[in-house]
Formats: C-alpha cells, structure tokens, sequence
C-alpha cells in the first residue's frame, strides 16, 4: 500500500476491549498495511461533548489532531468514536475560533475512516479472507448507521467470510439503550430498550452477536447475561467485534483471539 495506518484505539477498546485492537492490526498488516499506534493519543472527547462541556473536550481535540497528524490514515474500529472525531471536533474547533486549529482538525478528520469504510472504499476489499464457522447476527449500532453512515459495509464484509451463517435480527435498527451518558441519565428507559434488544438476539439463536462497536456489544451483553441467569441457566450468546471475526482465518480454525 505504500502509506501508514494509524491505529485509533479508543478508550472502551484499550481498557476494556484490547483483543478488538490486536485483531484490527493483525488485519490490516495481513491485507498489506503498515500499522502504526501512536502512543500520544487519548479520549476522542465524546462524553464530555455529549453532556454539554464543550471547553473540557477541547484537549481531546487538540489531542487528536496532534497525535494523527503524521499518517496517512486513521482507522477506528468504532463507528460511534470515529463519528464523535467528524462530527464533534470540526464543531467544537469552529467554538474557540481558532483558525490553526480548525485546520489542523479538518484535515486530521478528512482521513480518519470507521474499519468497515477504510477496508472497502479505500482498500477496495469486500472479501479479506476470513473464516469464522459460526452463526452470527447482527446489530447495526445507532452512531455507526446515522452518523458515521456505515450503511450495509458491515454486512457486506460479512457475507464474504466464509463458513459463517448471519441469521436476522427483528427490530435490528432499534437502540439498544446505551448512548453513553444516555444509559445513567434515563436508566429506566435504557434498561427497557436493551431488554427488547436482548430478547431479539436471544430469539436468533446465533452462537454470536457481532457489531462495531464494543460500547454497545457491553450493554447487550450484560443484558444477556442476565437474562440467562433469570431463566435458571447461562445464555450461550456471545458478544464479539467485526474486526475479531475479520482476523479469522482458515489456517488458524476460524478461532483467531477466541
């Protein structure tokens, strides 16, 4: 490919979700990529921005842009973060009126690409290779479909991976309740849309549940964890990331980081 990827992590990712961060890089670097982390980067700023402190996310802001500055590329694998970096930080740049900065965010922003986009509209893949044996559904997260605009990238990466089986999912474009500060703020009604979610995945009866976005895979998850131990017995559903399926290869059984 001749240019370098930079690797934005995300917090939930690399304090929560490494294994998503290492299948990203493991499938980058195996399509040709050559991957950089760089280590100066932090917070995209997004919950401070969403509860209305626009001043205390401007270091994340800044933060950004200075830590991306030098690549080529920056790939997330979070439609919800990466829609935080193009929709919030030309916003919040415009705020202080700061013209070296509203440059340096725009330009920054320009190549920072959700995985899903970067591996097909600019790497041109829709097949990469994977082999995942195993029954998945899928949820498209809210942030990644409205304002990242993934559209159906995910399910046409996923229609590529061979052995895997993408069973349905009713009232897949319905939030799962999280939204961040949204599931503190208003728990009853974000306790009610995840148990809604839950019984929908449950149905399914995929071995899997896939997404982009690990912040919400958290929310569904532990709502079905508790669901099968209300009903006297563990839910076998398991929550995974994209990039963790894409990673899989048939050399290694379809178990990649499993």
């Amino acid at each position: 490919m001749g240019k370098t990827v930079a690797l934005f992590a995300t917090c939930i990712n690399d304090v929560m979700y490494p294994e998503t961060c290492v299948a990203t890089v493991a499938l980058l670097e195996r399509l040709g990529c050559e991957v950089a982390f760089p280590v100066e980067q932090t917070c995209c700023g997004q919950i401070f921005t969403n509860t209305g402190y626009h001043a205390e996310a401007l270091g994340a802001v800044r933060a950004y842009a200075e830590a991306f500055s030098p690549y080529d590329f920056v790939v997330g694998p979070s439609g919800s973060c990466v829609a935080s970096v193009r929709d919030q930080h030309p916003l919040l740049a415009a705020e202080t009126g700061d013209a070296r900065l509203m440059e340096a965010v725009a330009s920054v922003v320009a190549r920072t690409y959700e995985l899903t986009e970067f591996l097909i509209d600019v790497l041109g893949l829709e097949d990469v290779g994977a082999y995942f044996p195993h029954t998945v559904t899928f949820h498209p997260t809210c942030h990644a479909v409205r304002m990242a605009k993934v559209g159906d990238r995910p399910a046409r990466l996923l229609a590529q991976v061979r052995g895997l089986t993408l069973v349905p999912l009713e009232g897949a474009d319905q939030c799962c309740g999280f939204g961040g500060t949204f599931s503190v703020k208003n728990d009853a009604l974000s306790a009610a849309l995840v148990a809604d979610k839950a019984s929908e995945v449950m149905r399914t009866g995929a071995e899997y549940l896939v997404n982009v976005d690990n912040a919400c895979l958290m929310n569904i998850g532990g709502r079905l964890h508790r669901e099968g131990g209300a009903q006297g017995g563990g839910c076998t559903i398991r929550t995974i990331h994209l990039a963790e399926i894409l990673a899989c290869t048939e050399g290694d059984g379809g178990r990649w980081g499993l």
